[in-house]
């Protein structure tokens, strides 16, 4: 196997960590990654990192995005753990003003595209992105496949759509701040259009996918979920199948991209940076299309066929400052709530 850059800055990591004498200074026997409960990474590739280390990870769950990083304010500069993955652009803000990251700026960062850094400080490290989009079951549509978020308030698709609520989804959430870089001040006529037109809402993704939509027998034709579900579909089917039976609905899509970071007052920093670096290398990256089925950052990573095959990404996906999520998202899913639930 070819000596290559990304062994390079394991060595380099390794030779500073033994430099600052880890066994005293920086206990790197192991180090701790809290997460999400979506995470899936299989323990196969964590253990690549162990063997090149000598450095043992420990998993520790915190729940959904908004647990995790309200569990890492809670603990800030005593954290649980010394690497933190799994916030999102929609809770990144909330985050960065607690000062619960140190900064660190991995050499790898040089193969991340400069769309995916959203701290100029570098206190979070992107890791992998996805869209949140509409998607349609093909042969169950009422009449032609939507192409915009108005086609939705056509009474030909009376009844057909099912949604997260934002309260307690993070596709949800993400669908309606889709609706709100759309249409800004006239986000709220619009979901009332929505209500008046018989949208359906559930608590979470499975509910919404495998409840209320045809993939799980409900009678609903179109559903909040991601670009890559079609692939999904493909790779899960009861019988093999080539042709996904469900399409996406790109220019609805809202995308999200998630980020690692070193956690403030962590006992292993150097550690904790290796891990970093170990997440943005192929080992790792290569295997988040089939194991969360999001979408590496770095360009040197390989995509798996199925989703060269079956995942069309939108070329303008929405986008709001993270900022400006974090100053108005109780005031927006409070609104919500009054309008759709009321």
């Amino acid at each position: 196997m070819p000596f290559t850059k990304f062994h390079l800055v394991a060595l380099v990591t390794t030779i500073a960590i033994a430099a600052a004498g880890c066994g005293e200074d920086d206990p790197a026997a192991s180090v701790t990654l809290i997460t999400h409960d979506s995470f899936a990474i299989p323990s196969e590739v964590l253990d690549e990192f162990t063997t090149e280390t000598g450095i043992e990870v420990e998993l520790l769950s915190a729940g959904d995005t908004g647990q995790l990083v309200a569990e890492a304010i809670l603990t800030a500069g005593s954290p649980l753990a010394d690497v933190l993955f799994g916030i999102d652009n929609t809770f990144l803000q909330r985050g960065l003003d607690a000062d619960i990251f140190e900064p660190y700026e991995s050499p790898l960062l040089a193969d991340v595209p400069a769309e995916f850094l959203l701290d100029e400080q570098y206190r979070v490290t992107p890791i992998d992105y996805g869209d949140v989009c509409l998607n349609y079951w093909i042969d169950a549509l009422p009449g032609p496949a939507p192409t915009s978020l108005d086609d939705l308030l056509d009474p030909v698709y009376a009844d057909q759509l099912v949604v997260q609520s934002p309260e307690t989804s993070s596709p949800g959430l993400a669908f309606l701040l889709a609706t709100i870089a759309q249409y800004g001040d006239g986000w709220e006529a619009y979901w009332e259009g929505l209500r008046a037109n018989g949208v359906a809402v559930t608590a979470g993704w499975e509910d919404a996918y495998y409840g209320e939509f045809v993939a799980g027998g409900g009678s609903r034709s179109i559903v909040v979920s991601y670009a890559s579900s079609p692939p999904a579909e493909v790779i899960f089917a009861a019988e093999p199948i080539d042709t996904p039976p469900t399409g996406v609905m790109n220019s609805s899509c809202y995308r999200q991209i998630e980020f690692a970071g070193v956690l403030a007052g962590t006992d292993a920093p150097l550690a904790a940076r290796m891990l970093i670096d170990f997440m943005l290398r192929p080992a790792f990256q290569d295997e988040i299309p089939l194991s969360m089925f999001v979408f590496p950052v770095s360009a040197a990573a390989t995509l798996p066929q199925e989703f060269v095959d079956h995942v069309e990404l939108a070329d303008d996906p929405h986008i709001l400052d993270p900022a400006e999520v974090e100053l108005n998202r109780d005031r927006w899913t409070d609104r919500w709530v009054e309008i759709v639930l009321r």
